[in-house]
């Protein structure tokens, strides 16, 4: 039996404690908490793919909607909505299929080119690592077949985070594993963890989609629209859903008794550029660039330096360098909005590569003020500098690669974050100055405890010289952290010691 996305259960989720699976409706039920996926990927693809779906059938009309609307779950409301697209959202069939190119190519298809389903998992082993037998630690054909919603989940995530794929082969949108944040209400009323209220927050009002006008924002419902001759899709004069809904791959799948047994491919699909994705922040690399870049996760745990560029819009005129994530700025700019945190995934990749999978909450603040925001800012610059004041003193010590110094500021600003978000949470409280004193306290602490740990210990077994320079490094860093973090903090800098003269 074919799955159909809109009038199936396959999605599975925690309700009210017990493992189950639903319709997509089913999430403005009462008691359904988080999904529950195997794959941390998939958790993070199938909230944008709900996210779609409402702002495809039923998203708010304005701000006082989604107001009254993100607290009050109606199932009926919303599974009436999504009824017209049913026919839209086959997996098999012989009419448009999800997510899947129009062209049934898998019935011309010559046995080699049917491709393993374990293509579909990013973290997947390619055709050059198998061929030299380096699958050590993710090994090849993991899956041999995937039921139906599994396959459906695998391709959705490849769809909307697609790595570099080799000749022809389209990434993302977005490129290769995006940053997605996601806005997540904060609810002191209930310990019950709200689905529907985690997706719901990151609908941006507009007006449902017609079921006739499907073909202009359902790509699958239309001939493929191919990049062989270097053609691209902008977001200009294309529908705004085609964000959630985007198909780079070629893809169609095999199926042998009801389960999904192989994948045919074919290059150069839709070559998606310059688009802005509602769940995505962005940069640019100078002021002036009209080119807006989506940002991508580094491996390791992201820490609260990135918390200016996902949270907080810049103020000033135009010129700033980075735009956190339309969704952020949408719940941000609610006067009566609730208090929110950010989920923040995705994968980084390193070109074909993947390194590593990020899924985490992440504190906002969406209560801070203008000057709060602000003094908040200077305690990010405040660690950013005395970072890079103890790279510089390491590796100056201790002749660190960069690898090894990148890994000593990521152990730096872990073991810093619960005084950085103590430190906000008091500047909420408008406490003075002594914040920023007790801050520089701890960016001192820490730097200096872990340049001696590092470049101290064992000191007598170094010649004159390696001793030399590790004290001469040290006194530096003594020198930055009590002038230039003290300066970003609008702390006053002690002043310069005279030279007593010589009788």
């Amino acid at each position: 039996m074919s799955l159909n996305l809109i009038t199936d259960s396959w999605i599975p989720v925690l309700r009210d404690g017990e493992h189950t699976v639903i319709r997509p409706d089913q999430i403005a039920e009462p008691g359904v908490g988080a999904l529950a996926w195997q794959r941390a990927d998939f958790n993070l693809a199938c909230l944008e793919l709900l996210i779609g779906l409402v702002s495809m059938a039923d998203p708010p009309k304005d701000e006082a909607d989604w107001l009254s609307r993100l607290g009050r779950t109606d199932a009926e409301r919303f599974r009436e909505a999504l009824a017209p697209f049913a026919p839209c959202f086959a997996l098999d069939g012989d009419g448009p299929r999800f997510l899947q190119d129009m062209e049934a190519f898998e019935l011309v298809a010559k046995p080699s080119d049917i491709k393993p389903v374990d293509m579909l998992h990013i973290d997947s082993a390619g055709g050059s690592t198998t061929s030299k037998n380096a699958d050590l630690m993710v090994k090849r054909d993991r899956f041999p077949t995937l039921s139906p919603a599994e396959a459906a989940m695998a391709l959705y995530t490849l769809q909307a985070f697609a790595p570099a794929g080799g000749a022809g082969n389209r990434t993302s949108m977005r490129g290769g594993g995006p940053m997605v944040t996601l806005v997540r209400p904060l609810d002191e009323k209930s310990e019950r963890f709200s689905l529907w209220r985690l997706v719901f927050a990151n609908v941006l009002p507009g007006a449902p989609l017609a079921a006739e006008d499907a073909e202009a924002a359902l790509p699958w419902l239309r001939p493929t629209r191919t990049s062989e001759n270097g053609q691209i899709v902008t977001q200009e004069g294309t529908h705004s859903l085609e964000a959630f809904f985007g198909m780079p791959r070629r893809l169609r799948f095999v199926f042998k008794e009801e389960r999904v047994v192989g994948v045919v491919q074919r290059s150069y699909g839709t070559n998606y550029a310059a688009w802005e994705h509602p769940l995505t922040p962005y940069y640019r690399k100078k002021e002036d660039d009209p080119e807006w870049l989506p940002v991508h996760p580094r491996a390791g745990r992201l820490s609260y330096r990135n918390w200016l560029g996902l949270t907080m819009e810049p103020a000033g005129d135009g010129k700033a360098t980075r735009r956190t994530a339309r969704a952020v700025r949408e719940c941000r700019s609610h006067f009566r909005g609730p208090d929110f945190e950010l989920v923040v995934g995705g994968w980084a990749m390193d070109n074909m590569k993947p390194l590593d999978f990020l899924l985490d909450q992440y504190p906002a603040f969406p209560g801070l003020g203008e000057d709060e925001v602000d003094r908040v800012r200077q305690l990010v610059e405040a660690a950013n500098a005395a970072t890079s004041a103890l790279r510089k003193a390491l590796r100056t010590a201790c002749q660190f690669d960069g690898k090894f110094a990148d890994a000593v500021i990521e152990t730096f600003f872990a073991e810093t974050e619960g005084e950085f978000i103590a430190a906000v949470r008091r500047i909420i409280d408008s406490a003075g100055t002594e914040v920023e004193e007790a801050w520089h306290r701890t960016l001192r602490k820490q730097a200096v405890r872990m340049f001696d740990e590092r470049a101290l210990g064992g000191l007598i077994d170094h010649d004159i010289k390696g001793i030399e320079a590790r004290v001469i490094a040290r006194s530096k860093l003594l020198g930055m952290l009590a002038k230039q973090v003290r300066k970003l903090l609008d702390l006053p800098v002690p002043a310069k010691k005279k030279k007593e003269k010589q009788a």
